[in-house]
């Protein structure tokens, strides 16, 4: 590995953790590059500004699960059927799993970031998810609409950011989930296993029945 790239790295794992730590907005560069032991210069050579560094950094979990994702959504959609919410759901468990082989607790990691880009109101990663992952979202809120044709698309639009609200929270505190259940419940839950009880559940409050007016 060059130089150059262990220096990205330092800088990107840097950034990652105090991101996740204290939020995009709380995190000054000049904390960054304390922690990378690089200078404020390296930042801007590498990465150009917060901003890009903030998209750089998810990017690293992006592009392992994205591709994946697309790939599941063009399948479900190539079958001309309407499938189950849990189905599409479900596409989602494998590569969330497998963000744990970009680094360590990188599922957890990589939903607590994605989090803070909404508690953040980094609208910058708007634009950056739909530039580069629109067509795949699409695929998702498609399998959706089809899964619950009785929901308007605005309802549909709310429902399912509540449900990220509940993944983020959920992961964020997953170790304690874990731990809560084992000393209570004699459960032993891995990652794999707390999304898969999350699948159920969100599949159930996302094809719930309209409030009445």
């Amino acid at each position: 590995m060059s130089t150059k790239q262990q220096t990205q790295i330092r800088i990107l794992e840097a950034a990652e953790h105090l991101f996740a730590e204290t939020g995009f907005s709380a995190t000054s560069l000049r904390q960054i590059t304390s922690l990378a032991e690089v200078n404020l210069a390296s930042v801007n050579y590498h990465f150009g500004s917060k901003k890009e560094l903030i998209q750089a950094v998810l990017q690293r979990y992006l592009a392992v699960l994205m591709p994946r994702l697309d790939q599941e959504f063009t399948r479900l959609l190539a079958s001309q059927q309407p499938v189950k919410l849990e189905t599409a759901l479900s596409v989602f468990v494998e590569p969330l799993v497998e963000l744990e082989r970009v680094r360590r607790n990188g599922t957890t990691l990589f939903l607590q970031l994605l989090g803070r880009g909404y508690t953040d109101v980094q609208g910058h990663l708007r634009w950056f998810f739909n530039h580069h992952y629109g067509r795949t979202l699409d695929k998702f809120v498609l399998l959706v609409q089809q899964s619950c044709p009785q929901l308007p698309a605005s309802e549909i639009f709310w429902r399912l950011h509540f449900s990220l609200g509940t993944i983020v929270f959920t992961m964020a505190s997953s170790e304690a989930l874990k731990d809560i259940a084992a000393a209570d419940f004699h459960e032993v839950v891995e990652i794999d296993g707390v999304i898969n009880r999350l699948i159920p559940y969100l599949a159930a409050g996302i094809a719930a029945p309209l409030a009445a007016s």
